[in-house]
């Protein structure tokens, strides 16, 4: 996740750009909580952090203060159901290269099903949220099973207890995910199989890297 977001995107692209507010959000509440039993360290650790303006240090710039704006109902459910269906997905192939594979998921209309649409808008993604969090190369999100289906498919079938509103709002939900080894080539730049040649990026990369020259 951290390697496609920050080696991989346009440098100001906004999913690049949110990854490294989290980092730095993340470590200045890390810095602050330790500081009261490891002084030396936190102030040294303070004092490098290149984007911090004021040089008061970390005892004089108060505890820790995290927005509201974090806090974003469905959010954290949304996250845990999706690397719910990870670990299904990932002890289907183990031992295996995640990346060599797209993941399909169907999940029955409901609360579930539109959490998981909030991390991936489209049908077929590979640089949603949700494959992200899949790790795999494609992720397709689904109402219902394809036709196409084998009648020997993998498929993974499990649970996930939504519980939102301090439990006013509790649903069981079913999902089904099957693997299937992906047909693309391997990208160059970004090594997931999204190519139609191991020799040329994939599209995301290609429109990457044109942005690049185009600032330049």
């Amino acid at each position: 996740l951290l390697f496609c977001r920050l080696y991989c995107e346009e440098a100001k692209d906004p999913k690049r750009r949110s990854c490294q507010t989290v980092l730095a959000e993340a470590l200045d509440i890390i810095v602050r909580s330790f500081a009261p039993i490891l002084p030396h360290l936190a102030e040294e650790v303070f004092q490098y952090i290149p984007y911090k303006k004021d040089s008061e240090g970390v005892f004089r710039t108060g505890w820790i203060n995290a927005s509201s704006a974090w806090k974003k109902p469905g959010l954290e459910e949304a996250i845990e159901g999706a690397c719910a269906m990870r670990d299904s997905f990932l002890g289907s192939i183990s031992g295996k290269n995640a990346l060599e594979y797209e993941v399909i998921i169907v999940i029955e209309p409901g609360l579930l099903f539109e959490l998981m649409e909030a991390l991936q808008a489209e049908e077929t993604s590979s640089v949603s949220q949700l494959n992200e969090i899949m790790m795999a190369s494609q992720t397709t999100l689904l109402s219902e099973l394809p036709k196409e289906t084998p009648s020997d498919a993998n498929i993974i079938k499990g649970t996930f207890l939504i519980n939102l509103e301090g439990g006013d709002i509790c649903e069981q939900s079913s999902y089904k995910v099957i693997a299937r080894p992906i047909a693309k080539a391997k990208c160059p730049r970004c090594r997931r199989y999204t190519a139609e040649s191991s020799s040329t990026p994939c599209p995301r990369c290609l429109q990457v890297l044109a942005a690049g020259k185009g600032s330049t």
